[in-house]
């Protein structure tokens, strides 16, 4: 019992002091105070309470003090609370202190929580990346399509990183300087020869404004001719004018066959009238012999002129004369 009692005793001895130097990180405050950083034991354990791991925020502290950097634990440790990345925020600044590029803590503590790698950025401010754009179709006034590839170097700019466009807006902005630039040009023969017209026109036209990248140099890599744009309007103008005379002869052409119908029909009408007033004409002789008004020799007289007039007709019409003597 009591060895039980004793094991029982040790094993809460060794709990409290476990939990003593883990909430009092003492080794962690000898090796700030021998590394140069100010820092108390009560600001060590404070941090236990807010839940920030002491060891991060005083291992940065001694890396950034070590590089020159000033800085204080409340800094670091505000940034921490923030949701900011401690370490790489810390690379950046000392990347930046050696490549003499001005960046302070406010400014890359904004860039990282902003959702931008501070220190990618750095190091592109460093390094120049080279951008491949897409293949970009345009047309010269000749009408003959060139599809360029570009080269676009750039590096980042700092003080654009917050608030600053992206990667795909400076491609956006190429494209559209290419595009310009070829379609500009009186003949794709003149571009083909002095391809470096479209980056200087290009990179004269600032396109990194408001971005958060700084444009080098615009190269163009490759460049090919494309279709005959202008041949293919041209005959596809052509091909739909024709359509519209087609159309138009079509609807002349119905009209001339309503007009011919129309003139068909009033003909078929007036012999119609013509047949039905001959048909009156016996009855009105008949009537005309009832009444008294006609007598024998009117209608003998009558016939004598119906006669000679056929006559007349006969010998001034031979043709006519030969197709009455076939029959």
């Amino acid at each position: 019992m009591e060895t039980i009692f004793l094991i029982a005793m040790i094993a809460g001895i060794f709990a409290i002091i476990i939990l003593f130097f883990y909430f009092i990180p003492v080794n962690l405050w000898f090796t700030a105070v021998v590394s140069g950083v100010k820092v108390s034991i009560l600001q060590l354990v404070l941090m236990r309470f807010r839940k920030v791991p002491p060891s991060l925020i005083v291992n940065s502290m001694i890396t950034a003090t070590k590089a020159g950097i000033i800085l204080t634990i409340n800094d670091i440790e505000t940034h921490y609370l923030a949701g900011g990345n401690v370490n790489n925020v810390i690379k950046a600044l000392i990347s930046a202190d050696k490549a003499n590029i001005p960046l302070n803590f406010r400014m890359a503590t904004a860039i990282d929580l902003a959702g931008r790698d501070v220190f990618e950025a750095v190091q592109l401010s460093v390094n120049p990346r080279v951008i491949n754009t897409p293949p970009v179709a345009a047309v010269a006034k000749d009408g003959i399509q060139l599809i360029a590839k570009a080269r676009v170097t750039v590096r980042a700019n700092i003080h654009q990183l917050v608030g600053g466009a992206g990667e795909e807006t400076i491609l956006a902005r190429v494209g559209e300087g290419i595009v310009t630039t070829i379609g500009s040009a009186d003949s794709h023969k003149s571009v083909l020869e002095n391809p470096d017209k479209i980056s200087k026109t290009v990179l004269a036209k600032g396109l990194d404004s408001g971005t958060a990248f700084e444009i080098l140099s615009i190269d163009i890599a490759d460049m090919d001719i494309g279709v005959n744009i202008g041949a293919q309007l041209q005959g596809d103008q052509a091909e739909a004018d024709l359509k519209v005379a087609q159309a138009r002869a079509e609807e002349r052409r119905a009209m001339a066959v309503a007009a011919e119908q129309e003139m068909k029909a009033k003909a078929q009408e007036a012999r119609a009238k013509v047949i039905e007033a001959e048909a009156q004409v016996p009855q009105a002789m008949a009537e005309a012999f009832r009444n008294g008004n006609l007598g024998i020799m009117d209608y003998y007289r009558m016939k004598n002129m119906e006669a000679d007039t056929n006559m007349r007709e006969s010998i001034s019409n031979p043709a006519s004369k030969k197709g009455t003597d076939k029959k």
